[in-house]
């Protein structure tokens, strides 16, 4: 039989010692505050373990029953109430923490320096931007390319003389002497033909190579750029106009522009191009010409049909005489004394 007046005091004190065990919980400081609180709580001597002593002075197993289950709730409660205060403490230290120990990886120098373009990326784009400003595409082709494209659709079969202007690298990949790093690049132009219906304004840059010994004007790995036209009705005067419109879009108005008869066997008539500085030098810039008929046959085009131009020069060279660089050679050191002057 319950006890009444043995249990209602006793559920008093469990209640009002939970409450104030939560309550110190709830207002304790930091972390080590908490950590104190917690050693008081569970001690032998705290209100709620002091408790549990008591029951065995209950005379009802019933009441013992309940009060050591109602016992055991607010413990648990606190043990509870502890550990999230705990992870409210820790979290908090650790993003304080991260405050405290931030680092600033932000470059703190006041003169910044940052890097730029090579001259030779410099020129390329700039050629590129004038080239599209006239109204032609860019086309870009394989470095690694066949002995097809790169001699023989352009009129140079293999026993033609104008083979042995060019000291090919070739690789060791199929048939002996049908791959090789390009020369130049001429065999983007029959690739454009061959994928792109007339009518076509393209410019190629891009890089070639040749077995040359670097000297000061010539380096085995350099940069070209080439511009094809392929239309109804194109006539050397075409030509002659856009080298003009080129040579003043890119140096200047002060610039101007001639034709020299020259030869090569992609083109016919072949011409070289020089541009005159403002102090009345001329400077040999590169070759053009009308495009050879067996090139457009190549390329599947009716010379009938359609005709066109090409040109071309050295991205590297126009690069060394804008800068008046005079050993092509500096621009390949990578020596930070010469790149930061441009």
């Amino acid at each position: 039989m319950s006890d009444q007046s043995s249990v209602n005091p006793m559920r008093q004190a469990i209640e009002k010692a939970q409450a104030s065990a939560l309550l110190a919980i709830k207002t304790v400081s930091d972390l080590p505050a908490l950590r104190s609180l917690s050693a008081d709580l569970n001690k032998k001597d705290s209100p709620l373990n002091a408790l549990k002593t008591e029951l065995g002075k209950l005379n009802s197993v019933d009441d013992k029953r309940t009060m050591g289950q109602l016992l055991n709730s607010a413990s648990i409660a606190v043990s509870a109430a502890l550990d999230i205060r705990t992870g409210e403490f820790e979290q908090s230290e650790i993003s304080a923490r991260i405050v405290r120990e931030a680092m600033d990886l932000s470059e703190l120098v006041t003169n910044r320096r940052r890097g730029h373009s090579h001259i030779v990326t410099q020129a390329t784009m700039r050629l590129e931007d004038v080239f599209i400003g006239l109204g032609f595409q860019i086309a870009e082709g394989p470095e690694v390319e066949t002995d097809f494209n790169n001699f023989e659709a352009l009129n140079m079969p293999k026993s033609h003389p104008a083979r042995s202007e060019f000291d090919t690298m070739f690789l060791e990949y199929g048939e002996p002497g049908s791959v090789l790093l390009r020369t130049h690049t001429s065999p983007v132009q029959i690739r454009v033909m061959q994928s792109w219906p007339p009518p076509i304004y393209a410019i190629m840059p891009g890089r070639v190579f040749r077995r040359d010994t670097p000297d000061a004007t010539h380096m085995p790995v350099f940069h070209q750029i080439e511009g094809l036209v392929i239309d109804r009705g194109i006539t050397f005067a075409h030509l002659a106009g856009t080298i003009e419109a080129f040579t003043k879009a890119f140096f200047g108005r002060d610039f101007t522009s001639r034709l020299r008869p020259s030869y090569f066997p992609f083109t016919e008539p072949s011409a070289e191009f020089d541009i005159r500085r403002q102090d009345g030098e001329w400077i040999e810039l590169g070759g053009c010409g009308m495009v050879h008929p067996n090139v457009l046959v190549s390329s599947s085009i009716d010379p009938e049909e359609f005709s066109g131009f090409a040109f071309g020069f050295g991205i590297d060279r126009m690069a060394k005489e804008r800068h008046k660089v005079e050993d092509i050679r500096e621009m390949y050191t990578n020596d930070l004394r010469f790149v930061k002057q441009f």
